[in-house]
Order: structure tokens, then C-alpha cells, then sequence
């Protein structure tokens, strides 16, 4: 999951904010009417998710990363992700692409992932920012590798966003599920120096969030997250990092809330269980580990993320990030479609993705969200105490890889 965040200037650290406005409409097909979806033509959905991915990369040669959102307008949004490529945007697209047979094309994006830890202009330890500027990644560059930023004219200065400069462990790590999916030696050696710096962030339960800012010394995000410490325990086992994937494991067993057969959010950086309410938290635990018993948060979700709010889940057309039901995420619903189908509860799988078919623009980038701005309920971190943690109603490459994995019946995690 990525953030819509204020921006704040870099690299130096000098705090600015810029309010982001709603974005304009998008030239997305109309919603039409909920209605009892037939058996979705999933080969037609996968190929119809990845039209668009593979189009952005037709149009570029080599290592490339590819832009995260449409941007449509002149809106404070469109400046400030006029080049964003986000790192877990890419590595997800990335594994989308192999799962479809698309090696070649996989390779493409995770050599440019490889090629940001290895040119990155300042950090030499293995980590990689939450985001780059998206286009074409040239190797034998050193120190060239940017995050992504916008050109301020009324101020006359360049500005980057504090959040995209920074490094979460969670994009870190399906960026070596990428790599290790492939396997090549180069990619190999990437996730090895990734895992050694994930293994810096080890709390005396988890790991923690990661760091936010610029560098050289970038804040600490003291949080620990169960989602993020799922997608470290496996990355961690693919390594063979049998200790460390073991500690991360051990937190996501440790959020399980057996009352209400779900699971916490994680943990405040005071140390006190959040358990509030995340899609991603509940979904991912099944899929990765469905051997657990896990499923039961399925139910959960339905009960307190689906809409139209108070329907039967039967009867459901896709999920919220979170239970105020102010909208439909539909990187999320195709998160949930894909967990129904290894569940076989195929009539609501079939649902959700005929809700994903019905929020696909004419471009072919599905949109992230089924209202201007859907809240989430979480924080970047760069308003303390603010809910600022937003997707928009634009084309998103998450979308797209989420619902194309759905319609493969093929999960990031293996």
C-alpha cells in the first residue's frame, strides 16, 4: 500500500507542506448498477490488467520503472506524482508479469529495482527508497538514481516528497520476492544486501517500520507493522534467513486476536497494540500462509470492510481499506478476489471482479479507488497525528498488478 502524501522539500531537511486537492474526474467507464455477477472470463481479466504494464514498457528500452498513477490534470496531485514510480508498485507489477509467462518483462523492472540499490545517490547499504523517478534506469551511472520530485515555480525550487525519499521495509521486501522469484545470481546478491539492511530494523518483537526523510539522516519509524512483518518472513525464507524470518513470523502470530479471529494492525510506536482496522493485515496472512488457519479473517473483513455497508457478503461488490465504508479499494478488492478463489467461494470472487471490470478506465489502468480520496485511517508520519494516508481515483499500477494476479489464480507470496 502506498501513501498520497503532503510534500516536504529535499534533500535537505526543511519541512513544506502543500495541501494536495481532490484530483480531477477521471475518464473512467461508469459504474453501472450492482448486479449478480456470471462466472468472470478470468484469462480475458488477466490480459485486459496487463495490457496497460505492458504497454508502459513497450514504449521504453531496458531497465525501467514504471510510473505508479496516472496523472490527468493540472492538480497538486499530478505535480507531485507526475514521475513517481513506487518501489512495491513495481516489484507487485513485476511478479504479475512472471506469473503470466511474462519473464523477460519482469526481468526488465526488477534489473531497474537492482540498479536503484546498486546507483542510488547517496545510500551505499542495500536499501531502497519507497519510491524513484519512473522511466528508464541506465546501469555503469553511479550516484545517479533519484526519488522522485517536482519542480515548485512560485517557490523556484525543486521538492521532494519526504515519504517517497524514505525506505519501508515492506516495499523492501517484495522487491526481493521479486528478485528471488527470478532467481538470477545479480538479483540474488540484490536481495541479500536488501536483507541485510531489513535485518537493522529488528525490535525485541518484529521489525520495525523502517525510516522516513531524506538523507543523510532520515527519521525512524519506531511502528511495527503485521503487514509489513509478513511480507519479511517470507522474504527472509527465501533468503534461507531461517532466525530472522522466524522472529517476523513469530509478531504476525502474535497480532492475532483469537476473540475476533483476526488480525492487529500492529504495533504503536509506544509498544501498545493497534488494533484497528486493515484490509491488507487480514488478507495476506491467508495467502501466504494458508497451511495457519488464517481464513477466519476473511469473514472478518467481509463483515466490516464490505459494501454496500450491512449487505450479506453474498451480496457484496468490493472491499474498503478500512470498516468507515467511504468508498471501494480496489487494489484491495482484487487483494480479496484472489483469496476467494484459493478459498473456492467463487460466486463473490466473481463479484469483486466484476466491480474491478466495472472501475477499469478506457486507457486500461483500474482505478485505486471508487471516490476522489478514500481514507484509510492511517498516517505517513509526516503530519504527526494526521490521517493523511489517502488513494485517489486514478489509474493505479497496483490495481492492475492485484487484479491481474487475481485472475491468475497466482499469489506474490508463492
Amino acid at each position: 500500500m502506498r501513501s498520497m502524501t503532503p510534500p516536504r522539500e529535499g534533500p535537505p531537511r526543511v519541512a513544506r507542506r502543500t495541501l494536495v486537492s481532490a484530483p480531477l474526474a477521471t475518464a473512467m467507464l461508469p459504474p453501472g448498477p450492482a448486479r449478480a455477477a456470471t462466472a468472470p472470463d478470468w484469462p480475458a481479466l488477466a490480459r485486459e490488467a496487463l495490457a496497460p504494464i505492458r504497454a508502459a514498457l513497450a514504449a521504453s528500452e531496458g531497465p525501467v520503472l514504471l510510473k505508479s498513477f496516472t496523472t490527468d490534470g493540472r492538480e497538486a496531485f499530478d505535480r507531485v506524482h507526475a514521475e513517481v514510480a513506487f518501489t512495491y508498485d513495481n516489484a507487485l507489477a513485476g511478479l504479475a508479469l512472471l506469473a503470466a509467462g511474462g519473464r523477460a518483462e519482469a526481468e526488465r523492472i526488477a534489473e531497474a529495482l537492482r540498479l536503484a540499490q546498486e546507483e542510488d545517490r547517496f545510500w551505499t547499504d542495500g536499501r531502497l527508497r519507497n519510491a524513484y523517478a519512473a522511466g528508464r534506469i541506465f546501469p555503469d551511472a553511479p550516484r545517479s538514481v533519484r526519488p522522485p520530485g517536482w519542480w515548485d515555480a512560485a517557490a523556484g525550487r525543486w521538492l521532494e516528497d519526504g515519504y517517497q525519499a524514505g525506505s519501508a521495509a515492506g516495499p523492501i521486501a517484495f522487491a526481493i520476492l521479486l528478485w528471488t522469484a527470478l532467481g538470477d545470481a545479480p538479483f540474488t546478491r540484490a536481495a541479500g544486501r536488501a536483507a541485510d539492511w531489513l535485518e537493522g530494523l529488528r525490535a525485541p518483537q518484529g521489525y520495525r517500520g523502517g525510516t522516513i526523510g531524506h538523507e543523510p539522516s532520515p527519521d525512524s519509524l519506531a511502528w511495527i507493522s503485521t503487514e509489513q512483518n509478513l511480507d519479511l518472513a517470507i522474504a527472509f525464507a527465501r533468503l534461507g534467513r531461517e532466525a530472522a524470518a522466524g522472529h517476523a513470523a513469530g509478531f504476525l502470530r502474535s497480532m492475532w486476536l483469537p476473540a475476533e479471529r483476526r488480525f492487529a494492525m500492529g504495533l504503536t510506536p509506544e509498544g501498545a497494540v493497534n488494533a484497528g482496522s486493515a484490509l491488507d493485515a487480514n488478507l495476506w496472512p491467508p495467502l501466504a500462509f494458508p497451511e495457519r488457519g488464517y481464513a477466519e479473517a476473511l469473514d472478518w473483513v467481509l463483515a466490516r470492510h464490505g459494501l454496500p455497508a450491512g449487505a450479506p457478503a453474498a451480496e457484496l461488490d468490493g472491499l474498503d481499506f478500512n470498516d468507515d465504508r467511504d468508498g471501494i479499494w480496489l487494489e484491495g478488492t482484487a487483494q480479496a478476489a484472489l483469496l476467494l478463489r484459493r478459498l473456492r467461494r467463487d460466486a463473490l470472487a466473481a463479484r469483486f471482479a466484476a466491480t474491478i471490470a466495472r472501475h477499469r478506465r478506457r486507457d486500461g489502468w483500474i482505478a485505486a479507488a471508487s471516490l476522489p480520496w478514500l481514507t484509510t485511517g492511517l498516517g505517513t508520519g509526516l503530519q504527526p497525528g494526521a490521517a493523511d494516508f489517502l488513494y485517489p481515483a486514478r489509474g493505479h499500477l497496483a490495481a492492475n498488478a492485484w487484479a491481474a494476479l487475481a485472475a491468475l489464480n497466482a499469489s506474490p507470496f508463492g
